[in-house]
């Protein structure tokens, strides 16, 4: 492993991760609906008096404990991911980085563009190559073990996300509803303007990221 690239690698995945955590802040400060993850998440912060970031991480871990338990390897980006996120969630609304929108028209503007800023960080999240996020892993595990599509497992993990958060206190509105629609095609557009095959890339599981840079440490 040339160690330049890996620490490129590791910029990619840090500017994706943070990348992500804007275009999330972004569609919260949409102020037309959260999206899935995001209502469970704010539900889950109001009912147990957290930050939403704080809820993040807190959903993160038990997600990454439950495909671990099923046998899902996991790589350095998921735990990064997991950690990461939520912080620089937090420290966006702690230093009010992007305003919150005062009327439906700039919300939804907002809300496609966090959209799009998330696909983005995606994108050098993993380029990276150092595995997939919790939520990510939790739809693939599940349709491992289900036999169920991919898309129809996110479809369902995402609606009870919803529903339990709309319970707890999470914001649900119409924009709930276009980032459902409109995440998976936000994500498309942008890996096809930037010529990105999601599926040439293969993910490192911890276990390979510390084997190559043992044997890379040995070799100088």
């Amino acid at each position: 492993m040339c160690m330049k690239f890996f620490w490129i690698r590791i910029l990619n995945m840090l500017a994706g991760i943070i990348l992500y955590a804007f275009g999330i802040a972004a569609t919260i400060n949409a102020n037309v609906g959260y999206a899935p993850w995001e209502v469970f998440h704010a539900g889950l912060a109001d009912a147990v008096g957290l930050s939403i970031g704080a809820a993040s991480i807190i959903s993160g871990i038990a997600i990454v404990a439950m495909v671990t338990a099923l046998g899902e390897k996991l790589g350095l980006g998921t735990i990064a991911s997991m950690i990461l996120t939520g912080v620089f969630i937090d420290a966006i609304f702690t230093f009010n980085m992007i305003p919150r929108a005062e009327n439906p028209i700039i919300g939804m503007i907002l809300l496609i563009t966090g959209l799009f800023i998330i696909s983005i960080g995606s994108y050098l999240y993993i380029k990276s190559a150092f595995g997939v996020g919790p939520r990510d892993n939790l739809m693939v595990v599940l349709s491992r073990k289900s036999n169920i599509p991919v898309g129809a497992c996110r479809g369902i993990v995402e609606a009870l996300a919803t529903l339990i958060g709309w319970f707890l206190g999470g914001t649900v509105g119409i924009g709930t509803i276009v980032s459902a629609i409109a995440a998976g095609f936000c994500v498309q557009i942008t890996f096809w303007v930037l010529k990105f095959d999601v599926t040439a890339i293969k993910h490192e599981t911890l276990g390979d990221t510390y084997k190559a840079l043992v044997d890379r440490r040995r070799k100088t």
